[in-house]
This record gives structure tokens, sequence and C-alpha cells, in this order.
């Protein structure tokens, strides 16, 4: 169990603003830890990395190193695996631009309707340049990504499977290896956005097979405008950089260009140093806790919550009703009641929750919903919240209806 009482003694915010935070799907609070971090950086080491001399370059420069290390032993992954980046978004559109080379016409793309617009576009937009095939696999009756269809449409023509880890919208986990087992067994690449699952359930890519990950430092307690592009080795050598510049080259002449190993060929320009630091002790905060203490920990919350709902006649939950399938996020529309509306006072009573599509308008076109209301949990919520918002849910739903 979290002592999460101790834990937010640590976010500077929960003590400054009276809030029941529950927006932490589209970003989450920063421990001080990690604004002391990036404060120290810019009070005693800023310098630009790799490129001088001297003392400060040099200490900046092992402190932004190090921080792809970190990084790596979150997800177990090698540190040349790790390609900073400025988040999810940044992320997929690298790995759609850098995989361009290796998709002909008639090959195929497959992603799915339950994806973040971040991992649908990319694919879409590559898929029409190429002249290649998208196709889109659905969800079953819980909004639960359909792997059984996966196995069907999956052909030898297929180049690339780009598949969510854990929806933003309905919180269903998909079962990613076994994602992997089919795109491998004909060869294609896996591509997993993990925005909402590395921040909150173990995620080893090596005992998960995945060939691409994508994540983000703002949804995992780090600084906004920091991301992290994942890649196996042996395929991240495939892609192609991007964006060429300063930091990506060992040697340039008139005729040739030599990059630089991974994975600073993949990272041109001046990088957001601080950010990336920030986002390392992120991570250091969360290993100290716990990846699995933090999961258990939201489960319960996810628990209760829908245990609630269920007495809420007007309330109808959207995606799995089993705590054991999904993470810590639960969307859910009211009958006769806009979802703005919900949202709006809600805040009137101090509770942050998010409405509106969540940048995936093809799974509420499919589900044939306006919008939902979502409520999304990190490690310092807890169950007297829970509480609260189902108390004031419910005297919103009789005061309006």
């Amino acid at each position: 169990m979290l002592n999460v009482e101790e834990i937010r003694k640590d976010f500077p915010i929960l003590k400054n603003r009276k809030i029941i935070y529950l927006d932490n799907a589209a970003t989450t609070h920063k421990p001080i830890q990690v604004i002391n971090a990036i404060t120290n950086f810019y009070t005693k080491h800023n310098a630009n990395i790799h490129r001088g001399a001297h003392t400060l370059s040099q200490e900046a420069s092992k402190m932004y190193e190090e921080a792809h290390e970190i990084i790596a032993k979150l997800i177990n992954a090698t540190p040349e695996e790790i390609v900073f980046t400025s988040g999810t978004t940044d992320s997929l559109n690298m790995i759609a631009q850098g995989l361009e080379h290796l998709i002909n016409e008639g090959d195929e793309i497959i992603t799915t309707i339950a994806e973040h617009h971040s991992n649908f576009l990319p694919w879409k937009k590559l898929a029409e340049k190429k002249r290649a095939k998208l196709k889109i696999i659905g969800i079953d009756e819980q909004a639960r990504i359909n792997l059984k269809q996966l196995e069907k449409e999956i052909t030898n023509k297929t180049r690339i499977v780009a598949i969510t880890h854990m929806s933003n919208v309905t919180g269903a986990i998909t079962n990613i290896k076994k994602a992997a087992k089919i795109a491998h067994s004909q060869n294609a690449i896996l591509v997993v956005d993990g925005a909402q699952s590395v921040p909150h359930i173990p995620v080893d890519v090596k005992q998960l097979e995945i060939d691409f990950l994508a994540f983000s430092g703002h949804k995992m307690l780090g600084p906004t405008g920091t991301g992290v592009l994942y890649g196996r080795k042996d395929i991240l050598k495939q892609l192609e950089p991007p964006r060429l510049g300063g930091g990506t080259i060992e040697k340039v002449t008139l005729e040739t260009t030599e990059f630089k190993k991974l994975p600073w060929k993949l990272e041109a320009g001046t990088p957001n140093i601080a950010g990336a630091i920030g986002l390392a002790e992120a991570a250091k905060y969360l290993m100290k806790i716990g990846m699995k203490e933090i999961m258990q920990h939201e489960k319960e919350l996810t628990r209760k919550t829908l245990e609630q709902l269920k007495e809420i006649p007007e309330v109808k939950v959207v995606g799995p009703i089993n705590p054991e399938e999904k993470g810590g996020i639960i969307s859910f529309t009211v009958k006769n009641i806009h979802h703005h509306t919900i949202a709006t006072l809600l805040d009137t009573y101090g509770i942050a929750v998010r409405s509106g599509k969540h940048c995936a308008h093809p799974l509420h076109q499919r589900l044939n919903l306006k919008g939902t209301v979502r409520a999304s949990y990190y490690l310092y919520n807890t169950t007297e919240e829970i509480e609260i918002l189902i108390q004031k849910l419910k005297e919103i739903i009789e005061f309006t209806t």
C-alpha cells in the first residue's frame, strides 16, 4: 500500500491549491524533487552538451547522458535505445517519418479505432503519401481492442502495427505481448503508444517484445515538453533521422555525411537538457516507490469508483468495468446532461476532470458519443477524493434533472 499522505507532501501544488485533481491522463503534477533537479541544473551546471571541453559542458553532458541511463532502467532498455523527444506525439511522428523509406506502394499499415490522434494521424498520412493501405482494427463490446481481428487482418504485406498500450479514453489495457506475437508472425514492426501505460504500470520492453515505444514526460511527473522514443537497437538503426543538424553529425564534407552513433544521430539540435534531467528525476521517484505499487493503488481507486458509479442509474461507464482490465482512467456519460456541463459543475466543487473527445474522435464516433467525462488517477489521489467525486456527481444529477 502506498503512503499517499507522505507522497502528497512532495507536491507543492497540492499544498498551494485546494483541488481534487483527477485529470492525470492529460498531465500530472510535479514533485519537489523534479522541480529542484531542474533548478539545480540551471543554477549550478547550465551549459550546452557535447560541444565543449570546459567543466560546465562536461557536467551538463554527464547529467544528460545519465538521464538516458535512468529512463532505460525504467523500461528495461539500454541507454543507446533511448531517444529524447518533446513528447509522445513527437516520438510517434519521428517513428513514422523515420520508417517512411521502408514503406512501398501496396504495403499495409495497421492501427486501431481506439488510438489517440497522435498514433493515428501520422500513419494515415504515411499511408496516403506512400500509397499504402491503412487497415483499422475495431473494438469489442467493452471498447477493448480486438486482437482477434488483428490476427485476421495482418498479412505478409503488413509492415507496421501501431497500437496503444492503454486507452486514454477507456483505460483498457491491450495485451501487448500478444500483439507483438501477431505482428512479428508477419515480420511487421510493432509501434506502441505508451503515453498512458509507462507512468502507471510496469513496462518491460524486452519482455513485451516491443519494437518502438513512445511516451511523455509530463504524464509521469516530469516536465512538459519532454518525451521518449524507445527503439529496439537493431530496428532503431533503420530509422532515418527525420531532422538533421548539430548534434547528429560525426563528420561532414561537401560530398559525405557521417552520423554519430545511437541515440545521438536522432537528437538534432540543442535538446531540452534541463527537461531530460527533470524527467530522469521523475523516473527515479517512480522507481523508488515502485511501479507495481502504483498500479495496485490505482486499481483500488478504479475499483472503488466503478462500484459506486454502478449505484447511479444515470451514469454509463465507457469501456471495461473490470478493474483488472484497465488502468486508472474512467470515462462516463450522464443521461440528459452534457459532458462539459458535468465537468464545469464539478469544477465549482474544486474537482478537476476532463470532458470532450480526448483527442480520440474516431473512437467516440464508433461509440456514437459526442463526448465523455473522464476521471483519471495517479499515486497522489485518495479514496476520500473518490467519495467526494461520487457525492458531488450525485448532487449535480439531482440538481439538473
